[in-house]
């Protein structure tokens, strides 16, 4: 058992998620070789890639969705401690992953509503269940959130009744709900057509102008020039180029990065 006791980040206060040299494999396969990100307060990081690059993968490591075989993990200047048995590493403390992930909202591709509950108390449950909110209070914010993301008028109807656009919406709503630090998307629009993909982009930019921290794994270019403060192209599970949009789009320095620009149909004009 590895009984380290969880430190400070020595880097800057306003790191609210950092990984550091982050490996994970499956069945021998490696998936992800070394990964080190920072995001800072306020930012957002988009990753970009090819399908198999390890993005996703790398995404659910940071709320321990996925657990690293190798590598470190801060969230808000904390170290997540790690125990060993039987060859396999996991979490040691309970209570702070908890902790954790009730500070990191994650929006997934495929929406994850309950369709049971209509759309208002799929965005009030984890507030009232997890963080004890009172629930007339956790009302009232919820219709908020809706009429932010602009759904307010579907607060009493069920996920099956929306489109993928407005369920996508509604999904962000819920993640804003739970008052986190950061939140992390996963290809939030790769399952919509184009005319319900640039009804949540407009969300994310909307969110994106608050200055909220955020990870975001998109397929869509021009969303990761237009709303990202930092870009990381992933390959094969390495890091091959990062920047800011304009380094990453506009002054690429690696073949590997233009071959899948040019193959996206951006090379040069994300913006």
């Amino acid at each position: 058992m590895d009984n380290q006791q969880p430190s400070s980040n020595p880097a800057s206060s306003d790191l609210v998620i950092e990984l550091q040299n982050i490996h994970k494999s499956y069945g021998g396969i490696d998936v992800l070789k070394g990964i080190s990100l920072q995001a800072r307060r306020g930012d957002v990081t988009a990753l970009i890639g090819s399908s198999g690059s390890g993005k996703s993968t790398l995404l659910r490591c940071v709320n321990l969705l996925e657990i690293p075989q190798q590598g470190d993990i801060f969230f808000q200047g904390e170290q997540v401690r790690w125990s060993k048995k039987f060859g396999s590493r996991k979490p040691a403390d309970k209570n702070q992953i908890r902790k954790m992930r009730t500070n990191l909202s994650m929006v997934f591709q495929q929406f994850n509503l309950w369709a049971h509950m209509s759309v208002l108390q799929n965005v009030i449950e984890a507030p009232v269940s997890v963080l004890k909110r009172d629930p007339a209070q956790a009302e009232e914010l919820g219709r908020q959130l809706l009429e932010k993301v602009g759904i307010g008028d579907k607060c009493d109807q069920y996920p099956s009744q929306l489109s993928g656009g407005q369920q996508q919406r509604a999904a962000i709503a819920r993640a804003l709900a739970m008052e986190p630090a950061a939140m992390l998307f996963d290809e939030p629009t790769s399952a919509l057509d184009p005319e319900l993909e640039a009804e949540v982009v407009s969300v994310i930019k909307g969110l994106a102008s608050e200055g909220r921290t955020m990870i975001i794994v998109t397929h869509d270019m021009k969303m990761a020039f237009d709303v990202a403060d930092h870009v990381i192209f992933l390959h094969k599970g390495i890091i091959v180029e990062q920047g800011t949009p304009e380094q990453v789009f506009n002054n690429t320095q690696s073949q590997r990065l233009q071959q899948f620009l040019h193959a996206t149909g951006t090379f040069g004009k994300a913006h």
